[in-house]
């Protein structure tokens, strides 16, 4: 699509009033959508991610049914006068175990949706509430890059502390009574500690070690869950919301008068950068749509192919990840022939990067 074409949805030509209204709209693949459509696609995508959350949410549901339910069974038939055994219980905390293992599994996934619905949430849908009603400036980004490239906001041993902390710490205690309770009181009351240590021997294991093999795991899951309290990085969390991220100008080069406050469970790492290599036979009408379309600066390198021995234009540019599908189809809209060169960026300082001076 021309360029011409891009200034109308029907392909008018426009005044320099309405150039700058057409440049207030986002477009799509050459497509314009206006505001309303663009909240319109929003507010499915906020849907989407709401139903994809609450069925990862309805499985963690499950698998703490699951525990609850094997450990009333369980308690039920140890207690049984024909047929119990305290056996049952030890195997049972296995079990639990296992289900805990799972349950922080599924935790990490429901916090990935999660977190993109917080993220439109704080930073889209609250900002049309109050003043200067308008995103925060990364934010688009910020969810861009979460959809292309999906990642686990929060790690397996946190989220296996966090569901211990707030599910299972309980279940594991209601068992551990049980075991001892049924030790001392079944089949009849025993007379002293060591009775009860001597009760508590299965298929040949002595009960002493059976009484540190409890202790352990439950130490060992109690250090799991003291540890990882200090990690907040989940964003279903009630938490301090924000935090400051110090003045605009500083940030992104542009003047601002006010302090900038970011979501707390926004990202913190660095958005992936890459260094574009673009050898082109149209390297002025490239670099012109780079600038424009993108606001990206271009560097021109002068270069010379050594097999054709012909002199040619090299073009570098600094992106973000989530600008290369732009930047494939400039490239297949003015020089198809164009040969690329896309190699990751470890670091990327200056203006529409971070700034030198925080290095």
């Amino acid at each position: 699509m021309t360029k011409e074409n891009q200034n109308g949805i029907n392909g008018e030509e426009q005044g320099p009033a309405e150039e700058e209204e057409r440049d207030a709209v986002w477009t799509y693949r050459g497509y314009r959508i206006e505001p309303a459509e663009f909240n319109t696609a929003m507010t499915h995508l906020y849907r989407g991610e709401i139903t994809r959350a609450n069925t990862w949410r309805n499985r963690l549901d499950a698998t703490t049914n699951w525990a609850v339910v094997t450990t009333g069974a369980t308690i039920s038939i140890a207690f049984s006068q024909t047929a119990g055994h305290h056996s049952v219980i030890l195997l049972n905390i296995i079990l639990i175990t296992l289900f805990l293992f799972i349950e922080a599994r599924r935790y990490r996934y429901y916090e990935l949706w999660s977190s993109r619905i917080r993220l439109m949430e704080t930073d889209y849908f609250a900002a049309m509430l109050v003043p200067p009603f308008k995103p925060a400036w990364d934010w688009a980004e910020n969810l861009a890059e979460n959809l292309l490239q999906p990642s686990h906001h929060i790690s397996m041993w946190e989220a296996f502390g966090r569901r211990f902390r707030r599910n299972y710490l309980w279940i594991y205690l209601i068992l551990s009574w049980a075991w001892i309770a049924k030790l001392w009181l079944h089949p009849v009351k025993a007379s002293s500690w060591l009775e009860m240590v001597r009760r508590a021997s299965f298929l040949g294991i002595p009960g002493e070690y059976l009484f540190y093999f409890l202790g352990l795991i439950l130490v060992g899951l109690m250090l799991i869950g003291l540890l990882t309290a200090p990690l907040q990085e989940a964003s279903g969390e009630i938490l301090p919301k924000y935090e400051e991220m110090g003045n605009l100008e500083n940030i992104t080069g542009k003047k601002a008068a006010k302090t900038v406050f970011r979501a707390w469970f926004r990202p913190r790492r660095k958005r992936d950068q890459v260094l574009v290599h673009i050898v082109t036979g149209s390297p002025d009408l490239l670099a012109e749509e780079i600038l424009s379309r993108m606001n990206r600066g271009v560097t021109k390198l002068e270069g010379k192919g050594m097999y054709s021995g012909e002199e040619r234009t090299v073009l570098m540019s600094a992106l973000t990840v989530t600008e290369i599908a732009e930047l494939k189809m400039i490239i297949k809209e003015i020089d198809p022939e164009s040969f690329v060169i896309v190699s990751p960026a470890k670091d990327v300082l200056g203006k529409g990067f971070e700034p030198i001076h925080k290095k």
